[in-house]
């Protein structure tokens, strides 16, 4: 069957067509790199990395074209390096190298094209330049502003009227504006604050102008798939159509919108006040398996509300003990990889706008499946449909014997590196002839669940039972 996907713009669900199906293209809106990602961050991620992969599965890896940028100058990176003392470059890059160590942990695959803002200042000076010519946009005291009312059917993603989104939304008070929903394409640096020459003086863009130039850069005026969270609707993702099509001649910006949903801790908004505000790097730090949290991420569907909880993250790490389980017990059995097929039913369920909750419930059925099959052909062709399954999931990729030995260590509350260290330790008390050392360190790790197996090229350990 055709991909599916419900369009925000349209409030519908749709049969997905490319403009070309040589060269899919999709925009994601990237982090703002002034601090460590959180889970709320982290969720579109993994969103639309499932959808990259189903993309690249339908249309091949070589046809589809990813663009995901990186906001590196913003009012909230300027006043994060104020705070520290920081300079900017070496806090936008540190920050830029932890969230893609963080989502790398999450198996999300780097993007075809990251584009940073600051590396497309003279693409969004020209786009605001055209819009000024189009009078779409006025300069007033150093700042260079959007008029909405310019735009006739502005608000047409957000379904509200303008009265209601200057109501709902906190506009900026201005003498120098228009109309109070006019927003900033271009704002006036003082001299310590990061900043561009430019022909309204030197300054630096606005956010929504950001995505609308690099978009256009990579991407062309029109392209497939536009994605972001749900919080983006408006006016960040409205805004950007106004300016695009605007500069454009009225042509769409994107064919098709895509929002997933807010992310909640336990059943609250995420706040730090709250303590319920976690980021990925604290996750992982806790010990929690990337995997794992990745999979949490995509328990719910994606337009849902999805309740982030540590008892869903038990959940989730024991689905894949089971997972990865029934494919230790077949790690002999052979099985083409490349050439296994993604069962109907897991296919029919990602294409029907993404629904990765029923998805994964074909996986469970894969593998007791897989528990029960005696024949070799049979094992054979189940392992390759569960592996090229999960492949398109971002999923079971990993050795399930290192997988569960992982775990088995985490259960005893110490590290792979630990345990190695410790059987290395035994070893040298056997050497000397300790036999009391080595059968202590034995039992040591027995108790905590940690069962040693020597063998003739060494000692090797798994969990207990």
């Amino acid at each position: 069957m055709p991909i599916h996907l419900y369009n925000t713009l349209t409030r519908r669900k749709e049969v997905f067509e490319p403009l070309d199906p040589k060269r899919v293209r999709m925009y994601v809106c990237g982090p703002t790199v002034y601090d460590f990602a959180h889970i709320g961050n982290a969720r579109p991620v993994v969103v639309f990395d499932a959808l990259y992969r189903l993309l690249r599965h339908v249309y091949g890896a070589e046809h589809v074209v990813y663009v995901r940028n990186i906001t590196d100058v913003d009012d909230k990176i300027i006043a994060a390096a104020a705070e520290s003392g920081e300079d900017i470059r070496a806090l936008t890059e540190r920050t830029a190298a932890a969230y893609h160590a963080d989502m790398a942990q999450l198996n999300a695959l780097p993007p075809t094209h990251e584009p940073r803002a600051t590396e497309h200042i003279p693409q969004m000076i020209a786009m605001i330049e055209r819009l000024i010519a189009g009078g779409f946009a006025y300069e007033a005291e150093g700042h260079v502003l959007f008029h909405v009312p310019a735009m006739a059917d502005y608000g047409e993603l957000s379904k509200r009227s303008l009265d209601d989104m200057i109501a709902g939304a906190r506009v900026e008070v201005a003498p120098y504006k228009r109309h109070p929903a006019d927003f900033v394409l271009w704002k006036p640096s003082t001299p310590d604050q990061l900043g561009w020459d430019s022909p309204w003086g030197r300054g630096r863009p606005g956010w929504h102008i950001e995505c609308s130039a690099m978009s256009e850069s990579l991407l062309g005026e029109t392209f497939d798939i536009h994605g972001g969270g749900q919080d983006l609707i408006f006016p960040h993702h409205e805004n950007e159509i106004a300016q695009s099509r605007c500069a454009h001649g009225g042509a769409p910006l994107a064919r098709v919108w895509m929002h997933n949903g807010f992310v909640q801790v336990e059943g609250e908004k995420m706040s730090k006040s709250l303590g319920n505000f976690f980021t990925v790097r604290q996750l992982l730090e806790e010990g929690h398996r990337g995997e794992a949290i990745r999979l949490a991420l995509l328990s719910a569907h994606y337009r849902q509300p999805l309740d982030f909880t540590r008892e869903g993250l038990r959940e989730a790490r024991a689905q894949l003990d089971r997972f990865y389980t029934a494919l230790d017990k077949v790690a002999a059995v052979e099985c083409d990889r490349r050439g296994a097929e993604v069962p109907l039913p897991v296919m029919a369920a990602l294409e029907d706008d993404l629904n990765v909750p029923a998805a994964l419930s074909h996986l469970h059925e894969l593998v007791t499946k897989l528990n029960k099959a005696t024949a070799e052909r049979e094992k054979a062709h189940l392992k390759g449909a569960l592996l090229a399954s999960g492949a398109l999931l971002g999923l079971l990729q990993q050795d399930p014997a290192a997988w569960l030995r992982g775990e088995a260590a985490a259960e005893a509350g110490l590290t792979a590196e630990d345990i190695e260290a410790r059987i290395a330790a035994r070893a040298a008390a056997r050497k000397a002839r300790n036999f009391a050392e080595a059968d202590r360190i034995r039992d040591e790790l027995a108790a905590a669940g940690i069962v040693l197996e020597d063998g003739p090229s060494g000692t090797t350990w798994r969990r207990a039972g």
